[in-house]
């Protein structure tokens, strides 16, 4: 039968079970004479997922999003969290023991501005919060006439006594055939991005950056493949990778040393002192590097040179290889769909069919392929209002049945060797009301839009964004997310630094793969979420006076028929939509059962207008 392997269901620890845990986080900061801490969701790399060692706001509040930050006072305690976090915080955190307050706006120090007294010491684990964050810090605590400090040893880590140990996941080569680029090549390309920096030596701090660069993999956070480690590339000389031992095989070695140094990650800080001795400047990457890192270099009295970090949009633009591994991740991924959606239609109307139930059926059939590493992160399986919490995870007490009349959203992702998956589909279970059809349709033509997009080169995620709100804007309605973040090739599936969003200031390039995910979600009534992977390429138009770009769609799976108002497309947005059909039939069916080739005939059949 069905079953997930890669997902679990099971609700976090909550409430009132942690209050023991806050007070003995208080007497620990009395005992350090600190009046306060700062509590961020992050390991030393800033990463979006983070290995159980360093769940330390799970485990003290209970809150178990992506993103967020706790602040303890003597007296008072906050949990910050985004939009998309607010219903979940409210239900995981005591409300008698935290206030649950916004992340971004206003932002935490905000709040810390106005708590904090004059002499107040607040504490902070510099290995956790990047300078830029740090900064940010110290200027609450100053317009507050309070001192930050940052520690030695995080005192959650005292008294956290069943702490896990850090991951050790073996490391594994990631061969040519799918990286494409040897790493004297990638570290050349590196070298030359370091000359145009001025700088003696760049840290990679973020272990995607170092997982690229030398051709490796790993497994040592949840869904993506990384191999916790840092590297230091001087602009002569041979690089360092700082990394566990213990992760290391003979071959996966022997791999690493024919291009560097391989040391062990507590030669990290003593390395940078040496170098921050002898006058060097070190460019550090401002969204991943630990403020950490930049205190080593300039107390050794070096110059730590902040910016973006130089293999970010090395890696961002995939070369052939990945090009081509990826078109076959997708077709091999919409088989899984395929046969995913099928089941659900032939299941669905029954009304036994639960949230779970639909999360461990699509993760078999993508096992089913032989070639599955991983889920790219946990499958969102919403219906009815589950589906319009944006980042909603299944647990056996939220898990909800399937009923007719209610629209099923599944955003899920595979992990493949040669390519990462992520796809969004919204399905009618019974007969859909006309409101459904008609947020549906508009987030659709929303969708359609950036698909169809021709954009000339320089052109950022932000000057899209608009093209996949504008039919929802018409009605007054929108939704609170970006519309696309860029994917990894065997990596993150979410990938900086390109994005199509309000914030997207990065120039998309040729090779780049982005989301294209418009939705939305009426709040406890249903959500909506169309989502295709693209791939930015040259567009081809006959006398264009400057070079121009477009995107190939890679998702192949149909979108719901019996979703879309007809009348509301025009001639072009449904010739898209047919063409699109006919490439997901051309493509899928070959390798279909009969009955599923059955259903994919009439899913991908031509609407007429």
């Amino acid at each position: 039968m069905f079953e997930a392997h890669f997902q679990t269901f099971e609700e976090p620890e909550a409430g009132v079970a942690l209050t023991a845990r806050l007070a003995a986080l208080r007497e620990e900061l009395a005992r350090r004479k600190l009046t306060g801490f700062v509590v961020p969701r992050a390991d030393q790399q800033q990463n979006e997922y983070v290995a159980p060692s360093e769940e330390r706001l799970a485990w003290l509040t209970g809150f178990t999003g992506s993103a967020g930050l706790a602040v303890v006072l003597t007296h008072e305690a906050a949990v910050f969290v985004d939009g998309r976090y607010t219903l979940q915080a409210a239900k995981q955190v005591d409300a008698k023991a935290w206030a649950v307050e916004p992340l971004i706006d206003p932002p935490p120090e905000s709040w810390l501005s106005a708590h904090l007294k004059p002499g107040d010491r607040l504490g902070f684990d510099p290995w956790l919060h990047t300078f830029s964050a740090a900064e940010r810090l110290a200027g609450a605590c100053a317009k507050a006439g309070a001192e930050l400090v940052a520690v030695e040893g995080n005192p959650v880590d005292t008294i956290w006594h069943d702490r896990p140990p850090p991951p050790v996941a073996p490391v594994a080569v990631h061969g040519l055939q799918f990286a494409g680029i040897a790493e004297t090549e990638k570290l050349k390309q590196i070298r030359s991005e370091i000359e145009k920096l001025g700088v003696d030596a760049v840290v990679l701090s973020d272990s995607h950056a170092v997982a690229w660069t030398f051709n490796i993999r790993g497994a040592d956070v949840a869904h993506t493949p990384l191999p916790l480690s840092y590297a230091l590339v001087p602009k002569d000389g041979r690089p360092t990778v700082f990394i566990d031992h213990r992760k290391l095989s003979n071959l996966t070695r022997d791999h690493l040393e024919q291009s560097a140094d391989v040391r062990e990650p507590d030669a990290l800080a003593p390395t940078l002192m040496a170098l921050g001795k002898s006058g060097g400047s070190i460019a550090l990457d401002s969204a991943t590097a630990a403020d950490a890192l930049s205190r080593l270099i300039a107390n050794a009295g070096g110059k730590p040179v902040r910016g973006s970090d130089p293999v970010a949009l090395l890696k961002a633009a995939k070369n052939a290889t990945e090009i081509a591994g990826t078109k076959t991740a997708h077709r091999r991924d919409a088989v899984a769909l395929a046969r995913f959606l099928a089941w659900v239609d032939r299941e669905a109307g029954s009304g036994k069919l639960t949230e779970i139930d639909a999360v461990e059926a699509l993760e078999t059939f993508r096992r089913d392929t032989g070639a599955l590493k991983d889920v790219s992160f946990p499958t969102i399986s919403g219906t009815g209002p589950n589906g319009a919490i944006v980042h909603y995870r299944v647990t056996r007490k939220s898990n909800r049945r399937i009923a007719r009349g209610d629209l099923l959203l599944i955003d899920s992702g595979a992990q493949y060797e040669d390519g990462t998956t992520d796809v969004t589909r919204t399905l009618a279970v019974g007969e859909p009301t006309d409101e459904m059809r008609d947020r549906f349709t508009r987030v659709l033509r929303g969708h359609i839009a950036i698909a169809r997009a021709v954009f000339p080169d320089g052109t950022t995620g932000a000057q899209l964004d608009t093209l996949a709100r504008q039919y929802l804007w018409a009605a007054g309605v929108d939704f609170e997310h970006g519309t696309g973040h860029g994917v990894g090739s065997y990596l993150s599936v979410h990938e900086g630094p390109a994005r199509i969003s309000k914030l997207g200031t990065t120039p998309l390039k040729r090779g780049m793969i982005l989301s294209n995910e418009p939705g939305y979600y009426k709040t406890d009534g249903f959500g909506i979420r169309i989502e295709n992977l693209e791939l930015v390429v040259a567009a081809d138009i006959t006398g264009a006076e400057k070079p121009m770009n477009a995107f190939e769609t890679l998702t192949l799976a149909p979108i719901d028929r019996r979703l879309i108002e007809v009348a509301m497309l025009s001639k072009d947005e449904l010739d898209w939509l047919n063409a699109y059909h006919a490439r997901v039939s051309a493509e899928v069916r070959p390798a279909l059962d009969e009955a599923t080739k059955a259903w994919l005939d009439q899913a991908t059949a031509e609407l007429k207008p």
